[in-house]
């Protein structure tokens, strides 16, 4: 898989800011492979029979390596993300990929979950109400009939009650993100 992602976080965050013209956005987080992220893209890889010829919603996409796998897998995608960045990382990431990925822009938390055979996330569990929220609503997506799989690297926040690990990985990162060069990193979905 080919991925265009930052080597350094601050000189990205500084062109975003320069193009946007404003100081204090959000960090790029759209530019770099996040480890659960990472771990999700390769067990979907490994597993391609989850997703082909499944409807596929990727939420927090960020750069898009997970909707970009399922695509590569055989799934219909939709990469899901608030950063309107995103759009645009998606799409240079599904080119350089050789695959077809719709984008939806916008909060989807609000609402209930759209239809969707799987639903895949990684990393949302980096501030305590974030993890509570997307826990609740993907509870909501599985309860409605969808497949979850689950990306983290054992962040603080991430509680692996009453989900199944599907398979972890060692996932290396860069320690402008991350503590360590390599994340173990757990792919879940839910046990019931």
């Amino acid at each position: 898989m080919r991925l265009h992602v930052a080597d350094e976080i601050t000189p990205i965050w500084r062109m975003t800011e320069e193009a946007l013209g404003e100081l204090g956005v959000p960090p790029p987080f759209w530019a770099f492979a996040w480890a659960g992220g990472q771990a999700v893209a390769r067990y979907i890889l490994d597993h391609p029979q989850t997703v082909a010829g499944k409807r596929v919603l990727d939420v927090a996409t960020g750069g898009g390596i997970v909707a970009i796998a399922a695509a590569k897998a055989g799934g219909t995608v939709t990469a899901n993300d608030i950063d309107l960045f995103c759009e645009a990382a998606v799409a240079l990431n599904a080119e350089a990929n050789g695959v077809a990925v719709e984008f939806l822009a916008g909060d989807l938390l609000n609402d209930p979950p759209p239809a969707a055979d799987v639903i895949v996330v990684g990393d949302l569990a980096y501030e305590k109400p974030m993890a509570a929220r997307i826990r609740a609503w993907l509870a909501a997506a599985h309860a409605a009939g969808s497949t979850v799989l689950i990306g983290d690297p054992h962040r603080t926040y991430f509680t692996t009650e009453g989900l199944l690990k599907l398979a972890e990985y060692g996932v290396p990162t860069t320690r402008e993100l991350e503590d360590f060069a390599i994340k173990r990193t757990g792919v879940w979905t839910f046990a019931d």
